[in-house]
């Protein structure tokens, strides 16, 4: 119990496209947990099992706060800000995630409806324009998770490619770690320029209303907006991006699931939960918790200070929890998937991303009936293995 193994090298190997490595299937059913070295960081556990993730997730005695030594496993080579929300424990994060839960009611969500449906509609109008075929990641997934997230908070369009790029940067192995810290400081800084805008000429945006939280009643700190802000933006934009994209792949390269949707537009809701059950959305888990003491977990002492690597990636594919876990069924109906996470940091705009990809996904298959892949799905060329995330780098496609 008290044994330390030699850390895996993590992530275990380079998976194809969708495919999940096959070491954490044997994690599930043996032991549970592992001993793993990321890129960044120095060794800690990854949590493999449904019941262990959701554990690490919600136990407090698993802190974020914590997690924020240059020794802590990592998928990139900075840190986040100790006072982001990423990086809070309760109560400090109760209170930023209250202020932000505000802007993602249900109601507020679909109060947004109508004008994602029309980004949606002018970016196939854009692809129609440019004829009977395009890439459905650059031209579809990209700009339209861009636009949405931008407009909500309030990033000029102009700016959006700078952004994109910045993004882009942070979340790819392919650069040193030093043009990826460059990155950030950019972004960082980008996003307190427009805080201080913002704060001489409010909009209705939720960045306006985050600076008149703070100077109404100084309840955040200037970093704690800037914060925010970054969070949101990587979370709507690079997040439900490369969801999509994930998605839009998984349907095209299996034409009966396409089909399927195509004859039962009505399972399009449930197809997406499925989806975000099965698609693997990264190359490894990138954000740990540290024990606050010692806990035993899966029958593992986790000794305070030691980093856990929760994988919700695992945790969606284990038979314990999911019938046939290693098949893509969109009439599930019992399908309790943490693809959001679970415990106080679950994602907060959960219910906008679920709305954009329903939309999204729904539009195109009823604006473009014929819509298949321009190649064979093992040509469509993907993101290089060591980004932080596993996704389509294009999707040719034709209708």
């Amino acid at each position: 119990m008290n044994h330390r193994p030699d850390p895996l090298a993590y992530p275990f190997q380079e998976s194809e496209r969708l495919e999940v490595d096959p070491t954490y299937a044997r994690l599930r059913t043996e032991e549970g947990l592992a001993r793993v070295q990321p890129p960044f960081g120095g060794p800690g556990w990854l949590a493999a099992r449904y019941e262990d993730v959701k554990a690490v997730l919600a136990d407090p005695r698993f802190s974020r706060a914590r997690a924020l030594g240059e020794d802590v496993p990592r998928m990139v080579p900075f840190l986040p800000p100790p006072d982001t929300i990423m990086a809070m424990d309760p109560p400090e994060h109760n209170r930023l995630r209250k202020m932000l839960a505000q802007a993602f009611t249900m109601r507020r969500v679909e109060k947004l409806r109508p004008r994602v449906q029309q980004v949606i509609d002018e970016q196939l109008d854009e692809l129609e324009k440019a004829g009977n075929e395009g890439d459905l990641m650059r031209s579809f997934a990209v700009p339209v998770s861009m636009s949405v997230i931008t407009e909500l908070l309030g990033v000029p369009y102009e700016d959006r490619d700078r952004f994109g790029t910045w993004v882009g940067i942070i979340f790819s192995a392919e650069h040193p770690p030093e043009v990826a810290m460059k990155a950030n400081e950019e972004l960082m800084g980008y996003l307190a320029g427009l805080v201080a805008q913002r704060r001489e000429q409010p909009g209705e945006d939720l960045l306006s209303v985050l600076v008149e939280a703070r100077d109404a009643g100084d309840r955040l700190t200037e970093s704690e907006m800037v914060g925010l802000a970054a969070a949101v933006l990587i979370a709507g934009f690079d997040v439900t991006s490369n969801h999509l994209g994930n998605q839009l792949y998984a349907l095209l390269s299996s034409p009966s699931h396409l089909q399927q949707l195509r004859d039962e537009p009505e399972l399009i809701p449930q197809a997406v939960e499925e989806m975000l059950r099965f698609i693997r959305p990264a190359t490894g888990e990138s954000i740990p918790r540290v024990a606050a003491e010692d806990v035993e977990l899966g029958g593992v002492l986790i000794k305070a200070g030691e980093a856990v690597l929760p994988s919700s990636m695992s945790a969606n594919r284990d038979a314990a929890v999911f019938e046939h876990p290693d098949t893509m069924d969109f009439t599930r109906t019992h399908n309790p998937h943490i693809a959001f996470g679970h415990g106080p940091h679950h994602c907060v705009g959960a219910q906008l991303a679920r709305l954009e990809m329903q939309l999204a996904i729904g539009t195109l298959l009823r604006r473009f009936p014929g819509l298949r892949l321009a190649v064979p799905a093992g040509e469509v060329p993907w993101l290089p293995s060591h980004t932080v995330w596993s996704a389509p780098a294009r999707i040719p496609a034709t209708w």
